[in-house]
């Protein structure tokens, strides 16, 4: 690590919702340009740097620091360059002198200390210096923030979202309780909250520290690993390696927390399972609200069913399996439905033919998880379907959907889509949304990888008796024909794919080194495959789908590889540096978090608002003086992020496979260079696979792809909502 001393000579850039800013520095060797995230520093202040020099493509040489410590200035010019850099409303460089000439090198130590004393300064009257001491107060306790937490290990930027929202109480709160950042910064886990904790004195065995522990654990078990509960003594065990506790005092204190309904146990099948208050109530609400649904038969006349079936059959030139015909039946004489197959086994047809069955009379919804799952069902059904936010008119705080219980979905029918991607939440908040009576049908692969938030919907879903449901195996004759589908279920059969037969859409290319997968993905995004496909743009038809984020291969580096090949720096391209990653005018980018808040607007002048986690669309412009960047997406919906917002973007030249659910694209690209045995899983290559619409090539090690189509490692997600749909069962029949 490199250090450097100088005095700020000037702010070129500030992002005052994270603090990223780019500085002039005065040193011996002259002036140096230091970015990183920062406390607003003013003119005239000695800095000590510790950090990295880098070379950028288009500023050159700078110093990113990693640390810093600020000095006040000493000397009378520094103070009033200080006072007078404008950082401080109402000093400029007159009433900076001004105030210098009447107190000297106490002139800082007056501003902190005795404010009023400014009144003694000519042309200084009591709402000046009102407005001059809170300014000042202001920028010292950012300053004070940054500076306390930084001798804990915070980095800068989460330093600035910490004093967003403590303000000035920043200190204050952490020393009373440092575990309260836990639930109130998104970014600060317990190792973070309990690393402050011990240094300010807190003792390893404090029984506030081991609780903060044990719901800690249960949290992060829901969301890294997706539990909605985890057995009791599992839990135990979580916590006393994390709290390095024995385990007879976390049984104690977990019974304490169950006696405070801060966490809820449940006998099943003999074994103990703790859960988190909202994530067992939304398990609980789910499976009354489906089995409701399942109480109510629907009215069709069997003949009338059956003569449709047939004028569907002979409209669309097709003749349906007696599987596909009989879950036409259940979806006319059911008030729920779960459809459940793999690629090419006639899903999107069988929605169409409920459709038609139902008849024109019936007032239908379509909907879906993710924007683009949404755009391919109105593609297939030929009428408009919706985000699931979206139908539910989210407004307002986060969690807060205008349709629900009290407000709830006019319609009859709704069919939702890409069901595997929902989490507890979310098919909660759908279920409280729906009138009793209205029917349900429910589509998705329960082969594809499971839903990021927490829960196992889908999979619980067909686990029940109870539920209604129809599977489809069947490939019917559009499927045949392509590769990509009969190798995604080879694939989730245990079978090795068919490659590169002729004429075939599934290729791969047996590469042995890294680097030299990367040099092939490269030449196949930039010129093999746009030559194959007949396409000019290659960034809109093509997408790399890595297993893996990091590593040679994985996502992070090779978003950087192909921005430089697809979009690389010009004169006449505008780009901002956000972070570690540079955003260009011409970048695909993806919304990264569901932000209800955003606006956007369209081309024919509509308006509304929320983006969500997983829509892909380009940068079109950035507005530098406006700190404003507009990016228009798939749905011709625009919209303008301030350079606050930009942690919500990411490249998007390649995706995590887990980030391309419910996408489609006419090409797909995956490396298979090695990495974890639990990412590099039968689901993974499954999922990504079938992310393709005509072309699928996989570029490494043969070896690789054997064990991934050999690896049938599903890690076990916990979850209660089978359980309480046959406990509650009897009880709806």
């Amino acid at each position: 690590m490199d250090s450097l001393t100088g005095s700020a000579e000037g702010t070129l850039f500030r992002n005052e919702e994270n603090g990223y800013s780019v500085i002039s520095l005065r040193t011996r060797e002259g002036l140096i340009t230091v970015t990183g995230t920062m406390p607003l520093l003013m003119d005239g202040e000695t800095v000590e740097l510790d950090g990295a020099w880098v070379d950028h493509p288009q500023y050159g040489k700078q110093f990113k620091v990693s640390q810093l410590r600020i000095h006040q200035p000493q000397t009378l010019s520094a103070i009033e360059k200080y006072l007078g850099s404008g950082l401080i409303k109402g000093v400029g460089p007159s009433t900076a002198r001004l105030i210098v000439a009447a107190f000297g090198k106490e002139t800082l130590e007056v501003l902190g200390t005795q404010p009023e004393r400014l009144l003694e300064v000519p042309k200084i009257g009591k709402i000046r210096m009102k407005q001059i001491a809170q300014s000042f107060l202001e920028q010292q306790a950012s300053r004070s923030t940054f500076i306390f937490l930084q001798q804990y290990g915070i980095s800068p930027a989460l330093s600035a979202k910490i004093h967003k929202v403590y303000r000035d109480n920043t200190e204050t709160l952490i020393r009373d309780n440092p575990y309260r950042l836990i639930d109130d910064i998104q970014g600060v886990g317990f190792l973070t909250a309990d690393r402050i904790a011990l240094s300010l004195g807190i003792s390893e065995d404090s029984p506030f520290r081991l609780q903060a522990g044990i719901k800690y654990a249960l949290q992060e078990a829901s969301l890294s690993g997706g539990h909605t509960c985890l057995m009791e003594q599992e839990l135990i065990d979580k916590a006393a390696e994390l709290l390095y506790a024995p385990g007879a005092e976390i049984r104690r204190l977990l019974d304490e927390l169950t006696l405070q309904k801060h966490l809820q146990v449940d006998l099943v099948d003999e074994v103990r399972w703790v859960s988190l208050p909202s994530l067992r109530k939304a398990e609980i609400d789910i499976a009354g609200r489906l089995l409701n649904l399942c109480k109510v038969s629907q009215q069709f006349m069997p003949g009338h069913v059956k003569a449709n079936i047939k004028d569907f059959e002979k409209e669309q030139g097709i003749e349906f399996s007696k599987t596909q015909r009989a879950a036409v039946q259940k979806a006319a004489e059911h008030g729920l439905l779960v459809i459940t197959g793999g690629p090419g086994t006639g899903k999107t047809t069988l929605i169409n033919c409920i459709i038609h069955v139902l008849g024109s009379a019936s007032n239908i919804l379509l909907a879906a998880p993710t924007g683009r799952a949404a755009k391919r069902m109105s593609e297939a059904c030929g009428r408009e379907a919706s985000t699931i936010h979206r139908l539910l008119q989210y407004g307002g705080e986060e969690g807060s959907f205008q349709i629900n219980q009290e407000n709830p979905l006019d319609c009859d029918c709704l069919i939702v889509d890409e069901v595997s991607m929902m989490d507890v939440f979310l098919m909660k908040s759908l279920l409280l949304a729906l009138q009793p009576g209205t029917r349900l049908i429910l589509v998705g692969d329960a082969d594809q990888l499971p839903s990021v938030g927490p829960g196992n919907v889908l999979s619980d879903l067909l686990s029940c008796p109870a539920i209604p449901n129809s599977r489809l195996h069947e490939i019917f004759r559009q499927g045949q024909d392509s590769m990509i589908v009969v190798n995604a279920h080879r694939i989730n059969q245990g079978q090795d794919p068919l490659m590169n037969t002729a004429g075939s859409d599934f290729f791969f290319e047996n590469k042995g080194d890294p680097n030299q997968v990367v040099d092939t993905i490269m030449q196949l995004c930039l010129h093999r495959l746009p030559k194959f496909l007949k396409v000019k743009d290659g960034m809109r038809h093509i997408q790399v789908l890595s297993p893996t984020r990091k590593g040679m291969c994985g996502v992070q580096v090779l978003n950087t590889r192909l921005q430089e090949a697809f979009n690389p720096p010009t004169p006449r391209k505008k780009e901002v540096q956000f972070g570690e990653m540079t955003l260009r005018e011409g970048d695909k980018v993806m919304h990264i978090r569901n932000n209800y808040q955003l606006e956007w607007e369209t081309r024919d002048g509509g308006s509304g608002q929320g983006v969500f986690n997983g829509d892909i669309g380009l940068i079109t412009s950035i507005q530098e003086d406006d700190k404003l960047v507009s990016v228009l997406y798939d749905d011709d919906k625009t919209v303008q992020y301030t350079y606050g917002d930009l942690e919500e973007l990411d490249l998007a030249y390649c995706l995590s496979v887990h980030k391309s659910q419910g996408s489609e694209f006419p090409a797909v690209i995956m490396p298979m260079v090695g990495g974890p045995r639990m990412l590099l899983t039968r689901n993974l290559l499954y999922t990504g696979v079938t992310r393709a619409r005509r072309l699928v090539v996989l570029v490494g090690r043969q070896e690789v792809l054997n064990m991934m189509v050999n690896n049938n490692l599903e890690r076990r997600r916990y979850s209660l909502l089978s359980h309480w749909l046959n406990l509650f069962a009897p009880e709806f029949a």
